[in-house]
């Protein structure tokens, strides 16, 4: 048996059908990225009413010749209790529930009011807000901007008040559907840290 001989038109053809069935096959898949917005990220995020986490943090500090690292756990409770215990390089603990910071290292123990540090307050609600998907609270102190899709997406958070401005620089926050994955925080001095949260199951 003779093999046929090898059509240009042919495989023109044949070319532009399978385009044509690719081109099918992407296009839900490029209207779901494209319907892909702030809000659907906020609903995702607000179904999750608690979490554990442990996280890696590294702070870049100018001063300092490499940065500094500490590790430890993260709980979060809808709608705004979120601790911070750091087991390394020395155990402390930072607890927030509603307007309240209470700090713990070693035998010393500070309470705060956080009406009373407005930049602190901005700072903590932009992770708060972001967990509990309040996009009303986040958008009190900043501008949002999101890219990427539902499997992987960066919220990045620009403060809008001009003394948070002399602080923070920017905030991103990544994750991977419904899950924060990091959180970056760019000061205004050049200093910056990057915190990186893997979950684990709830105690």
């Amino acid at each position: 048996m003779k093999t046929p001989p090898f059509s240009p038109v042919f495989s023109l053809r044949a070319i532009r059908r399978m385009l044509a069935v690719l081109a099918l096959m992407l296009l839900p898949a490029v209207s779901h990225a494209a319907d892909w917005d702030i809000d659907q990220l906020m609903r995702g995020l607000a179904q999750t009413r608690s979490g554990h986490a442990s996280f890696v943090e590294k702070k870049s500090i100018a001063m300092l010749d490499k940065p500094v690292e500490s590790s430890g756990e993260l709980f979060y409770s809808a709608p705004d209790h979120l601790e911070k215990r750091t087991l390394k390089p020395k155990t402390e603990s930072m607890t927030m529930d509603g307007g309240t910071l209470v700090i713990e290292r070693g035998r010393q123990k500070y309470r705060l009011q956080l009406q009373d540090y407005p930049q602190l307050a901005a700072f903590i609600d932009s992770i708060r807000g972001t967990l509990a998907g309040d996009r009303k609270a986040l958008e009190r102190n900043y501008r949002l901007s999101l890219d990427g899709t539902a499997e992987h997406w960066t919220l990045q958070l620009l403060p809008v008040d001009e003394k948070m401005q002399a602080v923070v620089r920017r905030i991103r926050i990544t994750g991977v559907r419904d899950a924060v994955r990091s959180i970056e925080i760019t000061q205004a001095d050049g200093d910056s840290s990057l915190m990186l949260i893997a979950k684990l199951a709830t105690p």
